[in-house]
């Protein structure tokens, strides 16, 4: 069965709009400064994403887009953006360009301007790691204690907030990276997989079964589209429930970023 991200996004976005109204009128615009370096279309795609859901329930995006950017005028923008009292959250749009140590980065960011939960000193939760876990809970997965949970990639901007967050819970997973001999063995065995690598046909039919819940959050863009772990063709009648590429993860992110930005702005940062 097809999990409606849109619909969990839309009750997480709704439920928003009250408490932007209260601060508006004790002044305060929930304000959201995001940094792209280059042009990566992608990121652009995500940011475009973001604006969207904003414009819906009356947050505002600053964007400041830079073609090239040294790190040391970067880290200034930022430290600028950390001492605006009009800006609750700061991202910087991942992936940096090679110049940029992206460790030093997510440093200098205040921790209660971190909406994307990037630094271990954050405020928050990474947005898609929260998606995660409400997925599981629109579904009815609340105890993800007796649960056989697989995670698929590691990367800095998917697989590592999830596996944080698990951490965090304290629930046993496994991790599955390239290096991984038994992969196909340990994917079978999952109740839950979490697939966050970003490269087409991570996820085949054949290590599948009726009784598993399946998330994709790596994402990959050619010819224009945004592709998936798998095709979701391929493997909706495999599983007992998946989200599907478009429509799925990626709403559901972006609505706790929001709600992230929110609480940032409710406590004044």
């Amino acid at each position: 069965m097809k999990i409606d991200g849109k619909a969990i996004s839309s009750d997480i976005l709704n439920s928003l709009k009250p408490q932007i109204e209260v601060l508006k009128k004790t002044g305060i615009t929930p304000t959201l400064a995001i940094i792209l370096i280059g042009n990566n279309s992608s990121s652009k795609t995500y940011i475009k994403q973001k604006q969207l859901k904003a414009d819906e329930i009356g947050i505002e995006i600053k964007l400041f887009a830079f073609e090239s950017i040294s790190e040391d005028e970067l880290v200034k923008k930022i430290e600028e953006l950390n001492v605006d009292p009009k800006i609750n959250g700061i991202i910087v749009q991942r992936p940096l360009p090679d110049n940029i140590d992206k460790e030093v980065i997510s440093r200098i960011i205040k921790p209660e301007k971190d909406v994307d939960g990037f630094s271990d000193e954050s405020s928050f939760d990474a947005p898609v790691a929260l998606a995660v876990i409400e997925i599981l809970k629109s579904i009815g997965i609340s105890d993800l204690n007796s649960k056989k949970i697989a995670v698929i990639g590691k990367g800095e901007t998917a697989g590592l907030p999830v596996i944080k967050m698990l951490d965090k819970m304290e629930l046993n997973f496994e991790i599955i990276d390239s290096k991984t001999e038994n992969k196909d063995e340990l994917i079978k065995k999952a109740d839950i997989i979490i697939s966050a690598v970003g490269k087409e046909y991570i996820i085949t039919p054949d290590v599948l079964n009726k009784n598993q819940i399946l998330i994709g959050i790596g994402l990959f863009a050619t010819n224009g589209k945004l592709k998936g772990d798998y095709e979701t063709s391929e493997i909706e009648n495999k599983v007992k429930y998946f989200t599907p590429t478009i429509g799925g993860v990626g709403p559901v992110n972006v609505s706790f970023l929001m709600k992230n930005l929110v609480q940032a702005a409710s406590r004044g940062s």
